[in-house]
């Protein structure tokens, strides 16, 4: 996807939802962002520590144990052998996964997957924090407890969040402004509920 002319601003301590049909571009912008793809043109400006949760299995090793693997994430993620080591029970009790700390990745469910990356990124510290679609695997609880811990986040530390996702519902309820992409151009953008309700039409 082709991005045209897109210029946006996302300030600290806001939650920025992006959404539009499939092909819109809205994954190819976020990669750009994340310094995945690179720009054929224009300029990126990123304030402080930036984690993207993009693919879900991000560094993950599938033969490690998952507390192998919350000190690998961990560390790319930028986070010192002391810092994780601090951070561990916090990572496991809201992964809710404690008890499969010595299990190795691979007989992990994808949900598990899902639970534990977003728990290491979420305890990382980002200053911006980017998600493409990781609601949509796993039970609406967790779904729930991301959301709000991800305002928090927001809240306590100022952080600035770009979520990528089709639930309008989620995007409407913990998003502070929205921007609807239609092929490659910003074509509306302003408060959630106005911007969701209208792309519903």
């Amino acid at each position: 996807i082709v991005l045209d002319n897109l210029s946006l601003t996302v300030n600290a301590g806001e939650i920025l939802g992006i959404i539009g049909k499939n092909g819109s571009g809205k994954s190819t912008l976020l990669r750009i962002i994340a310094g995945i793809f690179q720009a054929d043109s224009g300029k990126i400006k990123l304030n402080g520590k930036v984690i993207s949760l993009i693919n879900l299995n991000i560094g993950l090793k599938e033969r490690l144990t998952m507390k192998e693997n919350i000190f690998l994430v961990g560390a790319l993620f930028g986070l010192s052998y002391r810092e994780i080591k601090k951070r561990f029970q916090g990572i496991v009790e809201f992964a809710e996964l404690a008890e499969f700390v010595e299990t190795k990745i691979y007989q992990f469910s994808s949900g598990m997957v899902q639970r534990l990356i977003f728990s290491i990124a979420i305890f990382a510290d980002p200053d911006i924090l980017l998600l493409d679609e990781v609601f949509e695997v796993g039970d609406e609880d967790f779904r729930s407890k991301s959301a709000n811990k991800i305002k928090d986040l927001v809240k306590n530390s100022q952080a600035s969040v770009i979520l990528v996702s089709h639930d309008l519902e989620m995007v409407g309820k913990y998003c502070d402004r929205v921007i609807l992409l239609e092929k490659g151009r910003i074509v509306r953008q302003g408060g959630a509920p106005e911007i969701v309700s209208e792309y519903r039409l």
